[in-house]
Formats: structure tokens, C-alpha cells, sequence
């Protein structure tokens, strides 16, 4: 069998194990395992338990359940009460009022948690029944929350830029800065499509309860200080080389423990709680990349990156030809897997083709979190779509259909980060420069 068999082969294998319901790393080693069995010829045993230890005890990796445990702690405090409340009096004069706070809101908690889900369970808990009460249209409330959920993937401190760092060896403090801008530009996106909705359909935007004066506004916002705060000494910290990203997320946890004591949410079981969560989902990922390396060891022990890589370049693809593909890849694979087992299992293969083309491994992984945002809202295995599902109890499909605008403004940022790269090179180098 040749080389671009054996990669089909080890493909076919990989979806079915997937698609037989078993978890997504135990399918990663299971197939590393047969590659390395069948096509490889090494002594297995030793390259799975070493490959394992080493993608467990990286240092880098110390910042992901650190992270994890921040957003778990933050989850369980009335840090989206306190958004809504700051963040209403300044959204009483926009075309679209309170569905930016939506936004606004999933914005600072994606700066705080680093995870989508979390993003989309925490601000909609509180602004969905909220707009529901005060007459906004509840398709727009939906979309806006779903699209802008994912907003926790690409605003730092994110736990999938962490994944892509630790899979393809980029610095994960660069990737953090770099998703500043984009995170940006994505909330402006939200923000514009809100205005022009409402603007195009003034009778569907119930009219503002008041108008605060602007002390009003100012002395409503000394609920934003405490979160504020915490997203400038995280962010601000790696930005300002103070501290590595490991240090930055134990700051973050100290952190948010205090705005919790502060809040009267830190107790011996939210405490219990928000460490467990961390726990229970730090090993998941941790299992995930695991199998990820050793599956990546296996490939190339079989030579099937290369041979894709090169078949890749026999056909001639322009860089951005080859994003294109890889962007109907990963859209069709977030149909049916979670962003960070489409990132681990994806990376062996896709970063050879990536290199060839010379595309800069900093601003490819903007572009596949972008695209991984993108596979968030799409039906049937989104898991925004899924938290919403249960916030609402509405239809899945209704929900992504809400949410398709903001899918084609997600796309709409994929083709401005194509013709701007700098728009996620420009802040990393200023670093750099520094």
C-alpha cells in the first residue's frame, strides 16, 4: 500500500472510531496505535509513553487548567448581572440598545474565561430572559449571543489558542496579543450588523426605558471596575513581558477569587465546584492532546504528512486556494467535532502543507480559531448552539438559523484577516520590537 493509502486507510479509521461514539482521544491513540502496528515498524510501547509524558508536562501547558479554573470561578459570581447593569445606560442611545450588550458583555467575560461555552451560558443566563421581558426580538437576541459566544476563543486569554500553541509550537503569549485586534474587529462586526438591523427595523427595537444622565451612566459602570481590572493585570501583564502566560493565569485565578469573596460568591462549595470543573475539563483536554501527539508521532513515523504535504504542492494550490479548502474542512469537521479536538487532530497533517506554503504559523492560528468559531454555530454538534438549546429549549436549527448572520460576519473577518494580515501580526511585532 502506498503512502497516500495508508493515509486513507488511517482517515477512514479515524471517523469511524469517532463515529462509533468512543472518545475522541482513545480514537486518536487507537489509530496511532494501528499506524504505528501496521505501517511503522517502531517499538509502540515506548513511543506512546514517551509521547504521552511529554505532551502532558510541557510547561506551556501549566496556563491551560490555570485559565480554566479562572473562567470556572468567575461562572459561579454575579459577574453578568454586574455587566448588564453597567453596560445598559451606555447601550440606551445605540440603534439596537440592550442586544449590544450581548456584545459588549460577551466581550469582557471571553477576556475573563477563555471558553466559548462558557461565554455564550454565563452572559445568556441573564441577558436572554432580560431582553425577552423588555419586548427585543428574540431571533436577533439569539443570534447576537450565539455569534458573539464565540467570542471566548478569540479574545485572550483563550484555552484553544493555548491547544494550537502547545500543537504546533507557537509562542502562546504572541497568540494572545495577536487575537487582540481580531477580537476587535469581530465585536465591531456584531455591533455594525446590530445597527443596520435596527435601523432597518425600527418597529421591532422596543424604545428605551429612560435616559441617564451621563453621572448615571458613570456611577452604573463601578460594576465593570472590578472585572476591568482583572482583564488589564491578566492581559496586561503578557503584554507588557511582566509575566509569561503561566504566571498571568495564576495572577487571573488569584484574581478572581477575590472579585468572588468580594462579590459574597466564594464559599467552601462554589470553591469545591469551580476546582472540579477545572479539573474534570483540563484532563479532557489533556487526554485529547495526549492522543493528538501520539497520533502526530505515529504520522510521521508513516510519512503520510509528507506524502499529503507534497501532494498538496503537485496540485499547484496558491496559498489562498489552500485556506479556502481548508476552510470547507474545517467547517464540514465542526459539524461534528468540538473546536479543540478539530485543532489537535487536525495539526499533523494541515501545518506541513501550512509551512510549504509559507504561511506564517502566528497568523494561521488567528485564521483557525476564526474558522473554529465559525464550526461553533453550525448545526448539528455547534456547542453554542447547544448551550443556547438549553437556555431556550428552542429547535437547534431554529437557533442556527438565528445565528447564520453572524456565521457570514465570521466568514466576512476570515477574508479581511486574508487581505489584512496585519491585523494579527501588527500587535505581536510591536511586542517583539519592544
Amino acid at each position: 500500500m502506498d503512502l497516500l493509502g495508508i493515509s486513507a486507510f488511517l482517515i477512514i479509521l479515524l471517523f469511524v472510531l469517532l463515529g462509533s461514539g468512543i472518545w475522541v482521544a482513545l480514537s486518536l491513540l487507537g489509530t496511532a496505535l494501528v499506524a504505528m502496528e501496521l505501517f511503522a515498524g517502531t517499538e509502540t510501547g515506548t513511543v506512546m509513553a514517551t509521547k504521552i509524558w511529554d505532551s502532558t508536562t510541557g510547561w506551556t501547558l501549566t496556563a491551560l487548567p490555570l485559565f480554566i479554573w479562572m473562567g470556572e470561578i468567575l461562572f459561579r459570581t454575579r459577574l453578568s448581572e454586574d455587566m448588564f447593569e453597567g453596560l445598559a445606560p451606555w447601550m440606551a442611545r445605540l440603534p439596537g440598545r440592550l442586544l449590544h450588550v450581548n456584545i459588549i458583555g460577551c466581550g469582557i467575560f471571553a477576556a475573563v474565561s477563555g471558553s466559548s461555552a462558557a461565554t455564550a451560558a454565563t452572559i445568556g443566563k441573564m441577558s436572554l430572559p432580560e431582553l425577552k421581558r423588555r419586548g427585543y426580538d428574540e431571533g436577533l437576541s439569539i443570534g447576537t449571543l450565539a455569534g458573539s459566544g464565540t467570542l471566548g476563543l478569540m479574545i485572550p486569554p483563550s484555552i484553544i489558542m493555548i491547544v494550537y500553541g502547545v500543537a504546533a509550537d507557537v509562542s502562546i503569549g504572541k497568540l494572545f496579543i495577536a487575537g487582540v485586534l481580531p477580537g476587535i474587529l469581530l465585536i465591531a462586526l456584531f455591533m455594525g450588523y446590530v445597527v443596520v438591523w435596527a435601523l432597518m427595523n425600527p418597529s421591532r427595537t422596543p424604545p428605551a426605558d429612560s435616559h441617564p444622565t451621563f453621572a448615571a451612566r458613570l456611577w452604573a459602570s463601578r460594576r465593570l471596575i472590578p472585572v476591568v481590572l482583572l482583564i488589564i493585570a491578566v492581559i496586561g501583564s503578557i503584554y507588557g513581558g511582566v509575566a509569561t502566560p503561566t504566571e498571568a493565569a495564576a495572577l487571573g485565578v488569584v484574581g478572581a477569587l477575590a472579585l468572588s469573596a468580594v462579590t459574597g460568591t466564594l464559599s467552601f462549595r462554589t470553591f469545591g465546584d469551580s476546582l472540579m470543573g477545572a479539573t474534570i475539563t483540563s484532563c479532557m483536554i489533556a487526554f485529547i492532546l495526549a492522543g493528538a501527539s501520539v497520533l502526530t508521532i505515529a504520522m510521521g513515523f508513516t510519512g503520510v504528512p509528507r506524502a499529503l504535504a507534497g501532494a498538496i504542492a503537485d496540485l499547484g494550490l496558491t496559498p489562498w486556494m489552500l485556506l479556502l479548502a481548508l476552510t470547507v474542512v474545517y467547517v464540514i469537521l465542526g459539524c461534528f467535532l468540538d473546536g479543540i479536538s478539530m485543532v489537535v487532530l487536525t495539526t499533523s497533517v494541515v501545518l506541513p502543507m501550512v509551512e510549504a506554503a509559507r504561511i506564517d504559523l502566528l497568523w494561521f492560528g488567528i485564521y483557525i480559531v476564526l474558522v473554529v468559531e465559525m464550526a461553533q454555530i453550525t448545526p448539528p454538534v455547534g456547542f453554542n448552539l447547544f448551550v443556547i438549546q438549553g437556555l431556550t429549549g428552542h429547535n437547534i436549527f431554529r437557533i442556527a438559523a438565528h445565528a447564520l448572520p453572524f456565521f457570514l460576519l465570521l466568514v466576512a473577518a476570515v477574508v479581511l484577516l486574508w487581505f489584512f494580515p496585519a491585523i494579527a501580526t501588527w500587535l505581536p511585532e510591536q511586542m517583539i520590537a519592544r
